[in-house]
């Protein structure tokens, strides 16, 4: 399996911020989604930053509370580790747990496509798994 396949059950569309958004509005984003990370896009289209809840927790311990009233830009990060849709899950886990991150944005080109959580990887790779361990319980069973 690779990330396209994950993108394909999830659907391709991004909840995306801008740099100028407030952390107010972006953390109530978060939370109505249901969702630990947003991608920073100006365009809707191109990868700028992205945010996730940790980063929001750790700027509130820096500048205190009135963070929240200040732009997402301040604390979002701008160098981000991305993902492409041939990816392979394996690559995906490696590359997640290296650099302890739990969101990638799937860019293909430069343009945004969509988005992996670990939750995602974890299920996926739970899925094969399972196909797996059907497949040797049938191949045992048939003997």
């Amino acid at each position: 399996m690779n990330v396209k396949t994950i993108i394909g059950t999830n659907g391709r569309s991004v909840i995306t911020a801008l740099e100028s958004d407030k952390v107010n509005d972006v953390a109530a984003t978060l939370q109505a989604n249901k969702i630990g990370a947003i991608v920073i896009s100006n365009d809707g289209v191109h990868v700028d930053g992205i945010v996730s809840e940790r980063d929001i927790v750790h700027g509130l311990v820096e500048h205190g509370a009135s963070l929240l009233d200040r732009e997402i830009s301040l604390v979002m990060t701008r160098d981000v580790v991305t993902c492409a849709p041939e990816e392979g899950i394996d690559d995906l886990m490696a590359k997640m747990s290296g650099r302890r991150i739990r969101h990638l944005p799937c860019v293909e080109g430069d343009r945004l496509c969509g988005m992996v959580s670990i939750g995602d990887v974890v299920k996926c790779r739970l899925v094969e798994i399972e196909a797996e361990a059907e497949a040797m319980r049938a191949y045992i069973a048939t003997g």
